[in-house]
């Protein structure tokens, strides 16, 4: 926690090469997912993809430490640049309430501290399953004022709610849902099981649609936050189109800083038809 920036990348730096030596899930997946997602490139280009993206991974680990425990100001601080907030700030003011997608891009911990500074805000969250890691989660997460729903029924009720208030609702959007709570959709070209909550949201709720995230800046300058209008496919009354637009918009965050996406996690997991994508992944 308090060792500086640069230390912290220096050792994920390290730890990410040592991922890329040592046999292990999740190089093996990282680099699964990045030759499906980007078939055009070169196998050279691919390892050099799997071993900066597992160095960010480990950067963003060694982060949590100051995401997690420093005080809110401090975290905050890391912040040395922004961009596209002014937009989303007039959305806010509109009392219409307003979505924010925050997919695992750099350390999305930071960036949800920063942007929900003087804001009423509600944030969809997934609870871990040990209770002293939800009780951590809870504390730190909600630090800055962040009120947390958790991903059930009574969860998506505190999220309609705060919409309805005018209020900033926050969800991870790039997660495996539930079957009954996704369909699948292309992500890069693959067919990926994803949420229909957004979608759901927007129909009910006419509101508008951000995403956003903290990107790594080099040399430990701190990261600059980044925030997007949503592709208006999301906005579509065509569930399917809707649910393309989300994940287009990921994309487009995601291609701005590719090699800061977790790849490791298995996001093609659930394929149609019980199809196995992971099968040479450890």
């Amino acid at each position: 926690m308090w060792l500086p920036l640069s230390w912290l990348h220096a050792l994920g730096a390290a730890c990410g090469y040592c991922l890329v030596l040592i046999p292990n899930r999740a190089r093996d997946t990282t680099r699964k997912n990045l030759r499906a997602c980007f078939p055009q490139k070169s196998d050279d280009e691919i390892s050099l993809l799997t071993r900066k993206s597992l160095q960010n991974t480990a950067c963003t680990a060694f982060e949590m430490g100051k995401a997690w425990l420093l005080p809110v100001n401090k975290t905050r601080s890391l912040v040395t640049q922004t961009e596209g907030i002014e937009l989303f700030q007039q959305a806010l003011k509109s009392g219409e309430g307003v979505i924010l997608l925050a997919p695992h891009l750099s350390n999305f911990e930071i960036f949800g501290i920063y942007i929900a500074k003087d804001i009423e805000s509600t944030f969809l969250y997934q609870p871990p399953k040990i209770p002293a890691l939800d009780s951590l989660l809870q504390r730190t997460r909600s630090r800055g004022g962040i009120k947390l729903a958790p991903t059930n029924r009574k969860g998506v009720a505190q999220l309609l709610t705060a919409l309805k208030n005018g209020e900033l609702v926050g969800v991870l959007p790039d997660q495996v849902p539930t079957d009954e709570g996704g369909i699948y959709a292309p992500f890069f070209g693959e067919q990926a099981l994803t949420m229909t909550l957004v979608s759901k949201l927007v129909r009910r709720k006419k509101v508008r649609v951000f995403c956003g995230y903290a990107e790594r800046l080099p040399k430990a300058r701190g990261f600059k936050v980044i925030v997007i209008e949503a592709d208006q496919a999301i906005y579509s009354e065509d569930l399917e189109t809707s649910v393309a637009g989300l994940n287009k918009t990921i994309e487009q965050c995601v291609e701005r800083a590719l090699t800061q996406y977790q790849w490791e996690y298995k996001r093609f997991r659930r394929q149609p038809g019980g199809k196995q994508f992971y099968q040479d992944a450890l």
